[in-house]
């Protein structure tokens, strides 16, 4: 829980605050914008959840948030927020919450499927937090875990020994060192299963790639993103840590598929038509050519 001491100044007067210890990873301005803003490099309360509602959501913000930076002044049922994860976001693809400071934030997504469909698919690791896990345990556990890259692994040990899953990461991530059961190498796209497609997409670091799920989800770490202020599909120039051009190539690489949502590990979810998101992407080539 946030420390009342440090609540910043900048939050308006009232039970919900963020304290100085914010990372600014924008989990909780997802979650509730409603109640949440940003502020220079963090972020604060803009307005007070006054509904049953908008207190929800701020309380799954609170319990998201990767450094507890986020307090009340009242006392909550916390289990309000904490049995509201994993959150569904569309059909059976679901939002896991329990963010990780070690991933700064990193979202992390559940597929959820039948035993005969290759099981549940945790992409990305959350924080090992004992609530979420029995909850995913509920849903039938993890069969495969899909590492888009090193920078969000998080607590992805622990889940491998609970639910004694397979993990798939890129061989150019570290991924041998890290004793990842199915390794990916080269840059040809690999057929996980009937359903699931892994493409190395170098770029952001080297050995990153993304997981396409039947064609219509596309779960792409930190490689794309929506921005909702140039409302279009971008990449982090500013945090590109192995090469910008080899992310440009690999960007083009997709449009070789068909996909109508974007699931990022950090940025922002998006959900349009296949051809539109097609034009997104092109616009997107474009503009990291120029960069």
């Amino acid at each position: 829980m946030a420390n009342l001491a440090l609540r910043l100044p900048e939050n308006v007067p009232g039970d919900f605050f963020v304290d100085s210890t914010c990372i600014d990873c924008d989990a909780c301005r997802q979650i509730a914008p409603e109640t949440f803003s940003e502020s220079g490099d963090v972020s604060i309360v803009h307005q007070q959840p006054d509904s049953e509602a908008q207190i929800k959501r701020a309380l799954m913000a609170l319990v998201a948030c990767p450094t507890a930076s986020i307090g009340t002044v009242e006392h909550h049922d916390a289990h309000i927020g904490i049995d509201a994860f994993p959150s569904r976001v569309a059909d059976n693809i679901y939002f896991c919450g329990f963010t990780s400071e070690s991933s700064f934030g990193a979202w992390s997504y559940l597929i959820v499927r039948p035993d005969s469909e290759g099981g549940n698919v945790l992409i990305d690791s959350p924080r090992f937090a004992t609530q979420l896990v029995k909850r995913i345990e509920a849903m039938g556990g993890v069969r495969t875990m899909f590492l888009t890259h090193r920078d969000d692994i998080a607590d992805h040990e622990r889940f491998f020994e609970r639910f004694d899953c397979k993990r798939v990461m890129h061989a150019d991530d570290g991924a041998e060192r890290l004793g990842i059961e199915n390794v990916l190498r080269g840059d040809e796209p690999v057929q996980l299963d009937n359903d699931l497609i892994a493409i190395p997409v170098p770029g952001h670091t080297r050995g990153h790639a993304v997981l396409l799920y039947r064609n219509k989800f596309l779960f792409t770490g930190d490689h794309l993103a929506w921005s909702p202020n140039r409302k279009t599909l971008i990449a982090f120039r500013n945090a590109c840590w192995y090469s910008w051009e080899a992310q440009t190539r690999s960007m083009a690489k997709l449009r070789n598929y068909d996909f109508e949502w974007v699931l990022p590990g950090h940025g922002r979810i998006h959900h349009d038509s296949s051809p539109n998101m097609r034009t997104h992407l092109e616009r997107c080539i474009e503009w990291m050519k120029t960069r």
